[in-house]
């Protein structure tokens, strides 16, 4: 490819020749497969596992109340409402309905989607509430009254903008946003934070914070904890490394003094600090806690909480009154802890298992009430298991309090775990779901790959009706970038080690056609944003392992993407292209300027947003010019709203998961289309 883009009026992302040609396009897709016998039905299909109304409306906490978003075949855009636990216990409970976005949207003519809510404690009375046109990141924010179910005339609002924003009493919040010109980082995400008052101009707000033009964003937040109460200001200089400070009543900060790489938070007086790369003698992963004030007094000692072992990862922890609970992978498989402050030998903690979870399954807390008591509510699900929803109280017993039903047939269909030998010899986990005596046949192949984001098993409704209940395989590869094992498996393939991760995924390609699962031309391959990334790297680097490619909201110009909407903040994970260190690898992956035509490539489908002000639609709509150019097979669906999800509601998502579905049906199974 010449080093003059001819693809460049491309990002423009609403201008009017670029819009034309996206129409084209979506036209072109439209044909060759909405047209197809079955779509339709398809459609309709996935349609009703999306509205279904026995799906478990997944709850948090505010008060005397569990709150929900709820979509459906009558709330498209969806409702905000609220109900007790004791009606949540029914199989139909009265739900108290707040806001009503769909009757919203129709009286402001917006293309309103939910953003979420943030109810000030402890009271529970006003909201601040976000909502996002055509499902982009940049959102506006009203105040609510939950009382009055009535935005607050005079409240605090702010226009549409990349905002940062949360309580600290009845009359201020702490602030970030887009002011003007210099008050956003090269990210797009704010520069500054102030401490803003009721009925007074934003301008006139207190500075709090201000942080560089090359940072990634600042931020701050009050933890309301009788007893405990803090303010909390955080500038994050890039993805992966940040200061957190605590700011005083006279506004002066003070740096927590742990590594600037790890994670910490603070719950009433403990502090916990979990390092990626060792520190204190303690290796990268671990799970430290320090009593906060001894910690400001010098000392460091930990109270180890967990030690990650070549199998066993970190996942997470959430706090009840008096409890923490920790979530850990072993082998991607979730497992659960309770520990206990002061309740073990020697007034150290007590550890103790908190639900036996199946194997090859995930179980995760959705909701914890770390103020008044120690209620929890715990979601188990799996790759052929309907998810079900617990609640309890630590050390009570616990209730299926949900059950969601099976969604497809999955008479014959099995989970089971393997492990591929990459390029340098790591064992890479991959499960393979499907009906494992009736291989090869159509396989679809998923990764993600980065930003050390784990990808673990689920009942995934869709997939479920539209491949596996239809006699395709389905697999999932935990790859190096991800978090499957720890900070080390994400670090191993960051920046110029970023071929890693491919490797491993190229690995467990290889070996499904060694072990009889599928062959190159029956097997496809599906991911997005990052794993978009991946699925491009795929095509340019090993096209001859694959059937069919589909990519959605991907990034493919990784000579560019720092230059387009949030692509600054992740040259941290990727590297910089203006850096003279970082451009020769970020060249030798860039899937757009690899395409090349003299090589055969399998079909592709490219999907994005018109409105995803994340990851640029300039990505595929270039690579799908520039396909186009070299005479491959390629298709693109560009939504027009849907942000970087790719779709706002349930039918955008049927309609978008039909065209990837019968993509994949029609290459991989040619006799099927």
């Amino acid at each position: 490819m010449s080093e003059t883009d001819p693809y460049l009026w491309l990002e423009e992302v609403e201008g009017e020749r670029a819009l034309a040609w996206v129409r084209e396009r979506n036209a072109e897709t439209r044909a060759e497969l909405a047209a197809s016998e079955g779509f339709d039905a398809l459609v309709a299909e996935l349609r009703e596992v999306l509205d279904a109304p026995d799906r478990i409306p997944y709850t948090r906490r505010r008060g005397a109340h569990l709150y929900n978003f709820w979509q459906s075949a009558e709330h498209t855009r969806g409702i905000w409402r609220r109900t007790t636990l004791e009606e949540y216990r029914t199989d139909e409970p009265s739900w108290d309905v707040l806001l009503d976005l769909d009757a919203l949207a129709a009286e402001e003519d917006e293309d309103w989607t939910w953003a979420g809510a943030q109810v000030l404690r402890p009271g529970f009375r006003r909201a601040l509430v976000s909502l996002a046109r055509g499902g982009g990141d940049a959102v506006v924010v009203r105040e609510y009254d939950l009382e009055q179910r009535a935005f607050v005339a005079d409240g605090f609002r702010l226009p549409e903008a990349k905002t940062d924003i949360g309580w600290i009493d009845e009359d201020h919040v702490f602030v970030g946003t887009d002011e003007g010109p210099g008050s956003l980082t090269a990210s797009g995400y704010p520069r500054t934070v102030r401490r803003w008052r009721r009925g007074t101009p934003l301008t006139d707000a207190e500075l709090v914070h201000e942080g560089a033009a090359s940072d990634l964003a600042v931020s701050a937040w009050h933890d309301p904890t009788e007893g405990f109460a803090r303010d909390f200001v955080v500038r994050y200089r890039d993805f992966w490394h940040h200061e957190t400070y605590l700011r005083d009543q006279d506004g002066e900060l003070r740096r927590l003094d742990v590594p600037d790489d790890a994670d910490s938070s603070v719950h009433r007086e403990w502090l916990l600090v979990t390092p990626k790369a060792p520190w204190l003698d303690r290796p990268a992963g671990s799970l430290l806690a320090f009593r906060l004030d001894d910690f400001l007094a010098g000392h460091r000692d930990p109270d180890v909480l967990f030690t990650p072992d070549p199998r066993t990862s970190l996942a997470g922890h959430s706090w009840t009154r008096h409890h923490l609970v920790v979530e850990t992978l072993q082998d991607v498989a979730s497992r659960l802890h309770v520990l206990t402050p002061g309740a073990g030998p020697d007034g150290r903690w007590e550890i103790r298992e908190l639900a036996d979870v199946p194997p090859l399954a995930s179980a995760a807390l959705t909701d914890t009430d770390p103020d008044t008591g120690d209620e929890y509510f715990l979601s188990i699900t799996g790759h052929l298991t309907p998810p079900s929803l617990h609640r309890g109280e630590i050390g009570g017993p616990g209730e299926r309090i949900k059950q969601a039903p099976e969604r497809f047939d999955a008479t014959g269909l099995d989970a089971r775990q393997y492990f591929a030998t990459s390029a340098d010899g790591t064992r890479v986990p991959y499960t393979v779901v499907g009906r494992h005596d009736r291989l090869p046949g159509p396989t679809l192949l998923t990764g993600y790959g980065g930003f050390e984001v784990s990808l673990t098993p689920s009942y995934d409704t869709v997939r479920g009706r539209a491949w596996l209940a239809r006699g395709g395989t389905y697999v999932v590869a935990g790859i190096r970038g991800g978090g499957e094992y720890g900070p080390e498996w994400h670090r191993s393939a960051l920046k110029a080690d970023r071929h890693r991760a491919y490797e491993d995924f190229e690995a467990v390609a290889r070996d499904l056609v060694a072990r009889g699962v599928t062959t190159p031309e029956r097997l496809g391959i599906t991911g997005a944003s990052n794993g978009g990334l991946l699925m491009g790297a795929m095509l340019v680097r090993s096209p001859e392992l694959f059937g069919a490619v589909v990519a959605h909201v991907p990034l493919l110009d990784m000579l560019r993407f720092h230059t387009l909407l949030a692509g600054a903040s992740w040259t941290a994970e990727y590297g910089n292209p203006d850096d003279p260190a970082d451009r020769p690898h970020l060249a030798a992956l860039s899937p757009y300027h690899r395409l090349a035509g003299d090589r055969p490539y399998p079909p592709v489908l490219l999907t994005t947003s018109t409105r995803d002000d994340r990851v640029h639609p300039g990505h595929a709509r270039k690579a799908a010019a520039r396909l186009r150019e070299l005479g491959h097979r390629v298709l693109l669906h560009e939504t027009l709203s849907g942000g970087h999800a790719g779709a706002s509601d349930h039918e955008q998502t049927a309609y978008n998961s039909a065209l990837e579905h019968t993509f994949l049906w029609r290459t991989l199974r040619p006799e099927a289309g």
